[in-house]
């Protein structure tokens, strides 16, 4: 049975953890504000704007786009409304930088990996558990991005993300390119989306398909528009995987401060056990004394 000192030393210990866990419950939950408004601001435009151009994209003839140049890329804008049979497929996993988020990760892991059946697949990490995880296990990756998550998500961050999953596409190297991830569904529940970046899906049309009229030539609307358009999904489902994370790290750190509480409670029930055992024995060896002597 241990000592008095050793319970009262375990009991330190472990309120001083629950501190730092009741501390960093804080932090996130005072960051969670501010990245939940931003990722449900996002939501509308990027929703309306993919279905935009997906409509686009289904109404337009890329051969009529074939001979238009992206500005900065050396492929023309038809290569991205190109639809292949899917025999390579490229998974953009989005994960944390850093620990202590509960099943966070695992889920979102195990969403790209179930994303990679049917084809031959590429690997893409967007934050440090993801290339960690695919790095043990000797995947190659097409590309990685760590320490976004440190911050507030920077738009740059979504565009160069985005810029290398259209070369890849447009270049034929992948057929299709799939982001998996966590989305913010509430303070206490988050959950794990799977969506084609690649090509863009037409959205179902209801009734008469819709016509276009153009005030500029389709070609330079297009390759306008369809950079943002994927952009904007990218930068939306790590706006979306920032809130998810604070959300599920402040909900894994009131289950530790809670369980700390627990601990505590039992450690010192232990302590008082311990102590009236000793109190208890000190008083039976005094009156087995004083019976000695009488």
């Amino acid at each position: 049975m241990p000592n008095l000192l050793d319970i009262r030393r375990r009991i330190r210990s472990v309120k001083n953890t629950q501190q730092i866990t009741q501390a960093m419950k804080m932090v996130s939950a005072a960051k969670l504000r501010r990245a939940q408004e931003q990722a449900l601001a996002a939501r509308p435009y990027a929703q309306r704007l993919g279905e935009l151009m997906g409509g686009l994209a289904a109404y337009l003839d890329p051969q009529e786009l074939a001979d238009t140049k992206l500005e900065g890329a050396e492929w023309v804008l038809g290569e991205l409304l190109v639809r292949r049979p899917v025999a390579r497929r490229l998974v953009i996993a989005i994960s944390t930088d850093s620990g202590l988020v509960g099943a966070f990760n695992a889920n979102a892991l195990k969403a790209a990996q179930a994303a990679a059946t049917g084809a031959q697949t590429q690997f893409a990490a967007v934050g440090r558990k993801a290339r960690d995880f695919f790095r043990r296990r000797g995947e190659k990756l097409a590309f990685e991005r760590v320490g976004l998550f440190a911050r507030t998500i920077d738009y740059e961050a979504a565009r160069q993300i985005a810029a290398e999953a259209m070369r890849l596409y447009a270049t034929h190297a992948v057929d299709e390119v799939v982001v998996a991830g966590n989305e913010f569904k509430s303070v206490i529940q988050q959950r794990i989306v799977t969506r084609r970046l690649l090509p863009l899906e037409a959205p179902e049309q209801k009734g008469e398909a819709r016509d276009y009229i153009f005030e500029t030539v389709p070609a330079r609307l297009m390759a306008e528009l369809l950079p943002r358009a994927i952009e904007t999904q990218v930068y939306r489902a790590l706006l979306e995987s920032l809130a998810a994370e604070h959300a599920a790290r402040m909900n894994a750190m009131e289950a530790a401060t809670s369980n700390a509480g627990e601990l505590i409670d039992s450690l010192t029930l232990n302590m008082n056990r311990v102590r009236q055992a000793a109190i208890t024995k000190e008083i039976i060896e005094v009156v087995s004394g004083a019976s000695a002597l009488g």
